[in-house]
């Protein structure tokens, strides 16, 4: 019978690497490019949901008063994409790893005892560049991104999927940075553990988180941090 694993799910933007700004800036770069109209906001949560699908389709819906497109969201994929690799070839300081977050990952892989897998908002093409950039091998994750995916809860769902069809686990925890990681993985009952290098911990913990690191320094800490997981608190 094969063993019952801990599947830990990451996100990447915040909580593997720094690229939260340089990401958003490409995002509303593109859009300003395509359509010559002012992007909305690189503030997410005055968006319905965190996720590119929504982001793309809300922003055209606001400064073109349409529905977005297939083919306008391929073509704003592609562009995106395209912008992003661009900058990190030429600013790749701004894609930084978070510390020792691919030795974590590698480490992870190694051990019968867990799986692992990526629950983005952003889309498939741009994390597959992040997480390469970093070295992190995406080839042998489950890894579920915003492409036909709304909301976040969709896409965590999506990888608890995926990962069924390869492992057995009998424990999720999820690993993020932001709000609405909080806020997804409380929806869904799902255990959590804060990544915020900044170091303001208390940012997640009055949102509910219970267990919060800086960053992946600390291996033992971080194995603590998962085995004393719990969803995020009601407050």
């Amino acid at each position: 019978m094969q063993p019952k694993k801990k599947l830990l799910i990451f996100d990447i933007d915040g909580t593997l690497l720094y690229s939260n700004k340089i990401d958003s800036q490409c995002f509303a770069d593109t859009f300003v490019k395509i359509y010559k109209k002012p992007f909305p906001s690189i503030d997410w949560t005055t968006f319905p949901h965190v996720t590119d699908d929504t982001i793309f389709k809300t922003a055209i819906k606001r400064q073109l008063q349409k529905e977005a497109t297939a083919e306008e969201m391929q073509q704003f994929k592609r562009d995106f994409t395209n912008l992003l690799h661009e900058q990190r070839v030429k600013k790749p300081a701004d894609f930084k790893e978070i510390p020792f977050a691919k030795k974590t990952i590698d480490n992870l892989l190694a051990d019968d005892q867990f799986a692992v897998g990526i629950g983005t908002g952003g889309w498939y093409e741009p994390a597959k560049i992040k997480l390469n950039h970093v070295g992190i091998p995406h080839d042998q994750l489950v890894i579920e991104a915003a492409d036909g995916n709304e909301t976040r809860e969709n896409i965590l769902q999506s990888v608890l999927q995926k990962a069924r069809q390869r492992f057995t686990f009998e424990d999720v925890v999820y690993i993020g940075d932001a709000i609405w990681d909080v806020e997804t993985t409380r929806n869904l009952n799902m255990k959590f553990v804060g990544i915020r290098r900044s170091g303001d911990h208390d940012f997640l913990k009055n949102l509910g988180a219970t267990q919060v690191l800086t960053d992946y320094s600390n291996y033992k800490n971080f194995l603590f941090a998962i085995e004393n997981a719990t969803p995020p608190k009601f407050l």
